[in-house]
């Protein structure tokens, strides 16, 4: 599975280079800007229901964010793979911590560039949260990237995310 990560993110960059030099030559204009328009309007409706989820810390709808294979670099034990592996550590973690608590979550996504079924969105990240109901607010913010996978039915959902 190691192998699968570095390989994933050549590929994408890969796509990235084509999808650049495609857009310079007017490929497909007219065409990419409706689907431009309808990806950024799914991708803008991932934003919302990663930033609902993270509030309210529903493991369920944590989980219905990432794409199958998706790959979350944001576990303090290492990366989790796929979406069971994925449901299993938001569960441990509402489990290991019951009364965590997010009060704040606000990406802010400076760019986002799209290549077929492929985006990938940089920017930081700022929130505040609770470990438990006595526990001092802690404030974090993080810089990173995020990749995302268009699905069959055209919405957006994550594939890799990472944030330092």
């Amino acid at each position: 599975m190691r192998h699968t990560l570095p390989v994933t993110v050549l590929v994408f960059v890969a796509g990235l280079g084509i999808g650049y030099f495609a857009r310079s030559a007017g490929i497909g204009a007219s065409h990419k800007t409706d689907m431009r328009a309808s990806d950024l309007a799914a991708i803008e409706k991932l934003h919302r229901s990663d930033v609902a989820a993270t509030l309210t810390q529903d493991t369920s709808a944590l989980t219905n964010l990432w794409s199958n294979d998706g790959v979350n670099l944001g576990f303090p034990d290492g990366p989790v793979v796929g979406l069971k592996a994925m449901e299993e550590a938001y569960a441990k973690t509402k489990l290991d911590y019951p009364d965590f608590k997010v009060l704040k979550y606000e990406p802010n996504l400076k760019e986002i560039q799209i290549v077929d079924d492929w985006a990938i969105e940089a920017g930081d990240v700022s929130a505040t949260y609770q470990m438990s109901a006595n526990a001092a607010p802690i404030n974090v913010s993080d810089k990173g990237m995020r990749l995302l996978k268009r699905q069959k039915d055209g919405s957006w959902k994550f594939a890799l995310v990472g944030l330092k």
